[in-house]
């Protein structure tokens, strides 16, 4: 008897302690904890720049080849050719574009190293004229129509700045012409020469750039979202680019000018050497896209 009621005391105090556990608030689930993600320069990007370019003082040298039936050599001695003339230009090209691929050792914060090729209309153009003192006019015509680059960078990035320096192989058109004038009646041509072709050197220079957040209304102006390519970021950026082409000798031949009445007509020929190397400061935007 004693133990029915012990187990039926212990079957209500079960049942009534179930019956009380059922009463109290249910225990949220705690959140869960998601990662803010950290920015990454990693990966393809492309975009387009406009470019302001300036040469100082480009250097072109002339120097005689002949002693005779004309004193060439004499000439150039003598100032009737110049030695050196000098020639600056500048100008704001009208666009310019390229790509490329970085990779960033540690996302946020770290080292960047990267490769790039660009390419930029510049259209320098320069005219040099000399007038010696017996007025012998001696033309000199330089220009480079388009510049192009294959650099490393290498840079430290501070989440979405990144500052970086930036060296490698540069390319462009370039053209030299020499036209040397007689000083007789009418200042007719008496030499002349000219190289149009590819000229190679080199260039280095550095910039900054930055990502701009998703968030920001800039970001709105992507417009490859218009055309259906997404792209991770849109970052601006700012580069000074130093180019060197080297130098170039143009032969000056004489061109079988005729001079009635003259004891002695223009003969032989001169060599120009014309240098080529100047500045490109720009400013563009890149669309970033993921890395391999």
């Amino acid at each position: 008897m004693l133990k029915t009621l012990a187990l039926t005391g212990a079957a209500t105090a079960l049942l009534a302690g179930t019956a009380l556990a059922a009463d109290l608030p249910v225990r949220a689930a705690p959140p869960v904890f998601t990662p803010v993600p950290v920015f990454t320069w990693t990966g393809f990007y492309a975009g387009l720049h406009t470019n302001y370019a300036f040469t100082d003082r480009q250097r072109i040298t002339t120097r005689g080849n002949d002693l005779a039936p004309t004193n060439t050599i004499a000439n150039v001695a003598t100032g009737r050719r110049p030695a050196v003339v000098f020639n600056e230009t500048d100008g704001l090209a009208n666009i310019g574009g390229g790509f490329g691929y970085n990779y960033q050792f540690t996302p946020g914060s770290g080292f960047v190293v990267g490769i790039q090729t660009d390419w930029a209309w510049t259209d320098l153009s320069k005219r040099t004229v000399f007038f010696s003192a017996l007025n012998d006019p001696s033309l000199y015509q330089q220009s480079l129509d388009w510049l192009g680059t294959v650099t490393g960078r290498v840079g430290y990035a501070f989440d979405r700045f990144l500052v970086y320096g930036m060296g490698g192989f540069a390319y462009g058109n370039v053209e030299y012409a020499a036209s040397f004038f007689s000083n007789a009646a009418g200042n007719p041509l008496a030499y002349a020469g000219r190289f149009n072709d590819l000229q190679t050197g080199f260039a280095y220079g550095g910039g900054i750039e930055y990502a701009i957040p998703t968030d920001s209304f800039l970001a709105r102006f992507n417009v490859l979202g218009l055309l259906g390519i997404k792209s991770e970021a849109v970052t601006l950026k700012a580069e000074y680019l130093r180019y060197d082409l080297g130098s170039r000798n143009v032969f000056v031949n004489n061109v079988g000018l005729v001079l009635p009445g003259a004891a002695a007509n223009p003969r032989g020929s001169y060599t120009s050497r014309f240098t080529t190397e100047g500045n490109l400061v720009r400013a563009g935007f890149t669309y970033k896209f993921g890395g391999l």
